[in-house]
């Protein structure tokens, strides 16, 4: 008996590390940046930004491909600091956000990159259409604490996707040839996160 609790207390020992190194994320919404640049008119950048979203990330120190992501953004936050393009993003040609108003990350694989760096595979559901992309990951950064107490860490990530593959395919061609909006698009991540209290 005193072999099967001393067996028990060891396999206890040796899972509590594992169970320290997992923790939970809140994205703080008001210390990232969720961004985006697609080409305009074929000779420059047009970027922007959805000003609402919210995500959590469980984090495994101990092994960082064990960690999950999930995002959700608000589609009619979207803000490229004009007024009028941003309601034509709104409305059904692009975003349709009457219809689609949000738009998600769920991650399914994490995988080590390099130094500090990471491939995080996951599911983007866009304009009702769902398609795998892999985000380009910095990060995260070492645990900090804040002035409050509140333990923070940080990571970049970035991605392309072309905008046709969900569906939103409006466009309108030029005269010299090309088109006013282009295909690509790419997204940048700027995260911050607020480790969860324990309880």
């Amino acid at each position: 008996m005193k072999r099967i609790f001393a067996s028990i207390a060891a396999v206890i020992a040796l899972a509590l590390p594992l169970v320290a190194s997992a923790s939970t994320w809140s994205i703080d919404p008001d210390h990232s940046n969720i961004g985006f640049k697609v080409k305009h008119l074929m000779v420059s950048n047009v970027r922007g930004a959805f000003e609402k979203h919210t995500g959590v990330v469980d984090l495994n120190d101990q092994d960082i491909t064990k960690s999950k992501v999930e995002v959700s953004i608000d589609t009619n936050s979207i803000n490229t600091s004009v007024q009028k393009r941003d309601e034509h993003l709104r409305s059904a040609d692009f975003f349709d956000v009457a219809k689609y108003p949000t738009m998600t990350f769920v991650s399914k694989k994490v995988s080590k990159a390099g130094k500090d760096r990471l491939k995080v595979t996951g599911d983007l559901t866009l304009h009702g259409v769902t398609r795998q992309v892999v985000l380009d990951v910095e990060g995260p950064s070492q645990e900090s604490k804040d002035p409050w107490g509140n333990f923070r860490r940080g990571a970049s990530a970035s991605t392309k996707i072309n905008r046709k593959d969900f569906g939103l395919v409006w466009n309108k061609a030029l005269e010299t040839g090309g088109v006013v909006v282009g295909d690509e698009v790419i997204i940048t991540l700027e995260i911050e996160m607020v480790k969860a209290q324990a309880k």
